[in-house]
Protein backbone atom coordinates (compact mmCIF):
# COMPACT_ATOMS: atom_id res chain seq x y z
CA UNK A 1 0.00 0.00 0.00
CA UNK A 2 2.83 2.37 0.89
CA UNK A 3 6.39 1.96 -0.34
CA UNK A 4 9.41 3.50 1.38
CA UNK A 5 11.37 3.66 -1.86
CA UNK A 6 8.65 5.75 -3.48
CA UNK A 7 8.42 8.00 -0.42
CA UNK A 8 12.17 8.69 -0.54
CA UNK A 9 12.08 9.38 -4.26
CA UNK A 10 9.29 11.91 -3.72
CA UNK A 11 11.08 13.51 -0.76
CA UNK A 12 14.23 13.96 -2.81
CA UNK A 13 12.30 15.63 -5.62
CA UNK A 14 10.68 18.03 -3.14
CA UNK A 15 13.96 18.64 -1.26
CA UNK A 16 12.44 17.61 2.04
CA UNK A 17 13.59 14.89 4.43
CA UNK A 18 11.75 11.99 6.01
CA UNK A 19 11.90 12.10 9.79
CA UNK A 20 13.17 8.96 11.54
CA UNK A 21 12.39 8.66 15.25
CA UNK A 22 13.53 5.84 17.50
CA UNK A 23 10.97 4.20 19.77
CA UNK A 24 11.38 1.94 22.76
CA UNK A 25 7.85 1.88 24.15
CA UNK A 26 4.24 2.38 23.10
CA UNK A 27 4.21 6.00 24.36
CA UNK A 28 6.98 7.01 21.96
CA UNK A 29 5.37 5.17 19.07
CA UNK A 30 1.99 6.80 19.77
CA UNK A 31 3.58 10.25 19.90
CA UNK A 32 5.49 9.80 16.65
CA UNK A 33 2.51 8.40 14.79
CA UNK A 34 0.09 11.06 16.06
CA UNK A 35 2.52 13.82 15.04
CA UNK A 36 2.95 12.47 11.52
CA UNK A 37 -0.81 12.05 11.16
CA UNK A 38 -1.43 15.61 12.33
CA UNK A 39 0.99 17.03 9.76
CA UNK A 40 0.07 14.47 7.08
CA UNK A 41 3.70 13.56 6.32
CA UNK A 42 5.40 10.16 6.01
CA UNK A 43 7.48 8.99 8.94
CA UNK A 44 9.95 6.25 9.81
CA UNK A 45 10.13 4.70 13.27
CA UNK A 46 13.37 3.01 14.16
CA UNK A 47 14.48 0.54 16.77
CA UNK A 48 18.07 -0.25 17.63
CA UNK A 49 19.17 -3.73 18.68
CA UNK A 50 18.59 -2.80 22.34
CA UNK A 51 15.19 -1.29 21.62
CA UNK A 52 14.17 -4.34 19.58
CA UNK A 53 15.27 -6.67 22.34
CA UNK A 54 13.10 -4.73 24.81
CA UNK A 55 10.03 -4.39 22.59
CA UNK A 56 10.24 -7.65 20.65
CA UNK A 57 10.99 -7.78 16.93
CA UNK A 58 7.73 -9.40 15.71
CA UNK A 59 5.66 -7.41 18.19
CA UNK A 60 7.00 -4.05 16.96
CA UNK A 61 6.63 -5.10 13.33
CA UNK A 62 3.00 -6.06 13.98
CA UNK A 63 2.23 -2.76 15.71
CA UNK A 64 3.61 -0.66 12.86
CA UNK A 65 1.85 -2.81 10.27
CA UNK A 66 -1.47 -2.30 12.07
CA UNK A 67 -0.95 1.47 12.27
CA UNK A 68 -0.10 1.62 8.56
CA UNK A 69 -2.90 -0.60 7.28
CA UNK A 70 -5.76 0.37 9.56
CA UNK A 71 -5.09 4.09 9.13
CA UNK A 72 -3.89 3.87 5.51
CA UNK A 73 -0.89 5.98 6.48
CA UNK A 74 2.78 5.94 5.34
CA UNK A 75 4.56 4.88 8.52
CA UNK A 76 7.61 2.65 8.04
CA UNK A 77 9.80 0.55 10.30
CA UNK A 78 13.60 0.53 10.32
CA UNK A 79 15.99 -1.84 12.10
CA UNK A 80 18.46 0.76 13.27
CA UNK A 81 22.19 0.07 13.77
CA UNK A 82 22.16 -3.69 13.30
CA UNK A 83 25.63 -5.09 13.85
CA UNK A 84 25.11 -8.75 12.97
CA UNK A 85 23.81 -10.52 9.88
CA UNK A 86 21.69 -12.75 12.11
CA UNK A 87 19.95 -9.72 13.63
CA UNK A 88 19.40 -8.17 10.22
CA UNK A 89 17.86 -11.38 8.85
CA UNK A 90 15.53 -11.62 11.86
CA UNK A 91 14.25 -8.09 11.23
CA UNK A 92 13.85 -8.71 7.50
CA UNK A 93 11.83 -11.84 8.10
CA UNK A 94 9.63 -9.97 10.59
CA UNK A 95 8.66 -7.47 7.89
CA UNK A 96 10.82 -4.40 8.60
CA UNK A 97 10.88 -1.95 5.68
CA UNK A 98 14.56 -1.10 5.99
CA UNK A 99 17.65 -2.21 7.83
CA UNK A 100 20.75 -0.29 8.86
CA UNK A 101 23.55 -2.82 8.61
CA UNK A 102 26.27 -1.05 10.55
CA UNK A 103 29.79 -2.42 10.41
CA UNK A 104 31.40 1.01 10.43
CA UNK A 105 33.75 -0.09 13.21
CA UNK A 106 35.61 -2.24 10.65
CA UNK A 107 38.28 -1.06 8.22
CA UNK A 108 36.66 0.07 4.97
CA UNK A 109 37.43 -3.05 2.91
CA UNK A 110 36.11 -5.37 5.65
CA UNK A 111 33.03 -3.16 6.06
CA UNK A 112 32.42 -3.40 2.30
CA UNK A 113 32.74 -7.18 2.29
CA UNK A 114 30.40 -7.69 5.26
CA UNK A 115 27.84 -5.20 3.96
CA UNK A 116 27.79 -6.69 0.47
CA UNK A 117 27.06 -10.10 1.98
CA UNK A 118 24.25 -8.58 4.07
CA UNK A 119 22.67 -6.81 1.08
CA UNK A 120 22.58 -10.06 -0.90
CA UNK A 121 21.09 -12.02 2.00
CA UNK A 122 18.44 -9.42 2.88
CA UNK A 123 17.35 -8.83 -0.71
CA UNK A 124 16.91 -12.57 -1.12
CA UNK A 125 14.39 -12.48 1.75
CA UNK A 126 12.60 -9.35 0.54
CA UNK A 127 13.71 -7.71 -2.72
CA UNK A 128 11.85 -4.52 -1.76
CA UNK A 129 13.67 -4.02 1.53
CA UNK A 130 16.00 -1.02 1.69
CA UNK A 131 19.46 -1.63 3.12
CA UNK A 132 21.55 1.16 4.61
CA UNK A 133 25.26 1.04 5.30
CA UNK A 134 27.52 3.31 7.31
CA UNK A 135 31.09 4.57 7.00
CA UNK A 136 32.94 6.93 9.31
CA UNK A 137 32.62 7.43 13.06
CA UNK A 138 29.62 9.13 14.65
CA UNK A 139 29.78 7.37 18.02
CA UNK A 140 27.19 5.09 19.57
CA UNK A 141 24.18 5.40 21.84
CA UNK A 142 22.23 8.33 23.24
CA UNK A 143 24.77 9.48 25.80
CA UNK A 144 24.72 13.00 27.20
CA UNK A 145 28.35 14.10 26.70
CA UNK A 146 30.22 16.58 28.88
CA UNK A 147 32.38 17.70 25.95
CA UNK A 148 32.40 17.24 22.19
CA UNK A 149 34.30 14.09 21.14
CA UNK A 150 36.89 14.73 18.42
CA UNK A 151 35.87 12.65 15.41
CA UNK A 152 37.33 14.97 12.77
CA UNK A 153 39.72 12.26 11.54
CA UNK A 154 36.88 9.78 10.95
CA UNK A 155 34.70 11.85 8.62
CA UNK A 156 33.56 10.18 5.42
CA UNK A 157 35.27 11.22 2.19
CA UNK A 158 33.50 11.41 -1.19
CA UNK A 159 35.89 8.80 -2.58
CA UNK A 160 35.07 6.35 0.22
CA UNK A 161 31.35 6.99 -0.25
CA UNK A 162 31.50 6.25 -3.97
CA UNK A 163 33.55 3.09 -3.49
CA UNK A 164 31.32 1.85 -0.68
CA UNK A 165 28.00 2.38 -2.46
CA UNK A 166 29.19 0.92 -5.75
CA UNK A 167 30.84 -2.10 -4.12
CA UNK A 168 28.09 -3.03 -1.65
CA UNK A 169 24.87 -2.22 -3.49
CA UNK A 170 23.35 -0.44 -0.48
CA UNK A 171 20.27 1.69 -1.13
CA UNK A 172 21.10 4.30 1.50
CA UNK A 173 24.37 5.63 2.90
CA UNK A 174 24.93 7.00 6.40
CA UNK A 175 28.08 9.17 6.30
CA UNK A 176 29.99 10.94 9.05
CA UNK A 177 29.68 14.66 8.24
CA UNK A 178 30.09 16.35 11.63
CA UNK A 179 27.10 14.56 13.13
CA UNK A 180 27.29 12.42 16.26
CA UNK A 181 25.02 10.31 18.40
CA UNK A 182 23.85 11.71 21.70
CA UNK A 183 23.89 15.33 22.87
CA UNK A 184 26.06 17.61 24.96
CA UNK A 185 24.97 18.77 28.41
CA UNK A 186 24.91 22.30 26.98
CA UNK A 187 22.50 21.13 24.26
CA UNK A 188 20.12 19.62 26.80
CA UNK A 189 20.17 22.62 29.14
CA UNK A 190 21.19 25.49 26.84
CA UNK A 191 21.38 26.73 23.27
CA UNK A 192 24.56 25.05 22.00
CA UNK A 193 24.05 23.09 18.78
CA UNK A 194 25.95 20.61 16.63
CA UNK A 195 27.21 21.92 13.30
CA UNK A 196 27.50 19.96 10.06
CA UNK A 197 30.06 19.91 7.24
CA UNK A 198 27.67 20.99 4.49
CA UNK A 199 30.29 21.01 1.74
CA UNK A 200 31.16 17.42 2.56
CA UNK A 201 27.49 16.41 2.34
CA UNK A 202 27.19 17.92 -1.15
CA UNK A 203 30.39 16.21 -2.30
CA UNK A 204 29.32 12.82 -0.90
CA UNK A 205 25.91 13.15 -2.52
CA UNK A 206 27.45 13.93 -5.88
CA UNK A 207 30.05 11.16 -5.66
CA UNK A 208 27.77 8.40 -4.35
CA UNK A 209 24.49 9.21 -6.09
CA UNK A 210 22.85 7.54 -3.10
CA UNK A 211 20.11 8.45 -0.70
CA UNK A 212 21.76 9.81 2.45
CA UNK A 213 20.80 9.45 6.11
CA UNK A 214 21.91 11.84 8.83
CA UNK A 215 22.27 9.88 12.05
CA UNK A 216 22.64 11.67 15.38
CA UNK A 217 20.42 14.60 14.40
CA UNK A 218 19.44 15.47 17.97
CA UNK A 219 20.73 18.86 19.06
CA UNK A 220 21.77 19.92 15.56
CA UNK A 221 21.44 23.53 14.46
CA UNK A 222 18.12 24.02 12.64
CA UNK A 223 19.62 26.02 9.78
CA UNK A 224 22.31 23.39 9.30
CA UNK A 225 19.60 20.73 9.06
CA UNK A 226 17.73 22.71 6.40
CA UNK A 227 20.91 23.26 4.42
CA UNK A 228 21.85 19.60 4.82
CA UNK A 229 18.53 18.60 3.26
CA UNK A 230 19.17 20.97 0.35
CA UNK A 231 22.64 19.43 0.02
CA UNK A 232 21.25 15.90 -0.29
CA UNK A 233 20.21 14.45 3.08
CA UNK A 234 17.02 12.39 2.68
CA UNK A 235 16.43 10.92 6.16
CA UNK A 236 17.19 12.50 9.54
CA UNK A 237 17.40 10.44 12.73
CA UNK A 238 16.22 11.88 16.04
CA UNK A 239 16.48 9.80 19.21
CA UNK A 240 18.10 11.53 22.19
CA UNK A 241 15.78 14.55 21.96
CA UNK A 242 12.80 12.19 22.28
CA UNK A 243 14.30 10.36 25.24
CA UNK A 244 14.97 13.64 27.05
CA UNK A 245 11.39 14.78 26.33
CA UNK A 246 9.97 11.42 27.49
CA UNK A 247 11.82 11.70 30.81
CA UNK A 248 10.88 15.33 31.35
CA UNK A 249 7.24 14.57 30.61
CA UNK A 250 7.22 11.67 33.04
CA UNK A 251 8.96 13.73 35.74
CA UNK A 252 6.37 16.44 35.23
CA UNK A 253 3.59 13.86 35.58
CA UNK A 254 5.00 12.63 38.89
CA UNK A 255 5.50 16.20 40.13
CA UNK A 256 2.01 17.40 39.23
CA UNK A 257 0.24 14.19 40.28
CA UNK A 258 2.30 12.95 43.23
CA UNK A 259 -0.34 10.51 44.48
CA UNK A 260 -1.44 9.13 41.11
CA UNK A 261 -0.67 5.47 40.43
CA UNK A 262 -2.74 4.87 37.27
CA UNK A 263 -0.38 4.59 34.27
CA UNK A 264 -2.86 5.86 31.69
CA UNK A 265 -3.33 9.02 33.76
CA UNK A 266 0.41 9.67 34.07
CA UNK A 267 1.80 8.58 30.71
CA UNK A 268 -0.12 11.07 28.50
CA UNK A 269 2.13 13.84 29.84
CA UNK A 270 5.18 11.97 28.60
CA UNK A 271 3.44 11.35 25.27
CA UNK A 272 2.58 15.02 24.83
CA UNK A 273 6.13 16.08 25.72
CA UNK A 274 7.53 13.76 23.04
CA UNK A 275 4.89 14.81 20.53
CA UNK A 276 5.93 18.46 20.74
CA UNK A 277 9.50 17.53 19.82
CA UNK A 278 8.40 15.32 16.93
CA UNK A 279 6.04 17.97 15.56
CA UNK A 280 8.76 20.62 15.59
CA UNK A 281 11.24 18.33 13.84
CA UNK A 282 8.76 17.13 11.21
CA UNK A 283 7.78 20.71 10.40
CA UNK A 284 11.44 21.61 9.92
CA UNK A 285 12.23 18.56 7.80
CA UNK A 286 9.23 19.09 5.53
CA UNK A 287 9.70 22.77 4.77
CA UNK A 288 10.29 23.47 1.11
CA UNK A 289 13.92 24.48 1.01
CA UNK A 290 14.62 28.15 0.35
CA UNK A 291 18.37 27.79 0.95
CA UNK A 292 20.58 27.13 -2.06
CA UNK A 293 22.85 24.17 -2.55
CA UNK A 294 25.86 26.50 -2.44
CA UNK A 295 24.99 27.98 0.95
Amino acid sequence: MYNLRTVLEEAQKKEVAVGHFNVSDWILLKAVFASAQELKVPVIVGASEGERQFLGVPQLAALVKILREENEFPIFLNADHTHSLEGAITAARAGFDSIVFDRSELPLEENISATKQAVEALKSINPAILVEGEIGDIGTGSEIHDSTPDRSKALTTPEEAKQYVQSTGVDILAPAVGNMHGMLQTMVHGSARKRLDLTRIREIKSASGSWLTLHGGSGTDDEDLQKAIAAGINIIHINTELRVAWRRGLENAFATKPHEVVPYKLLPLAEESVKQVVLARLRLFNQQQSVTKTS
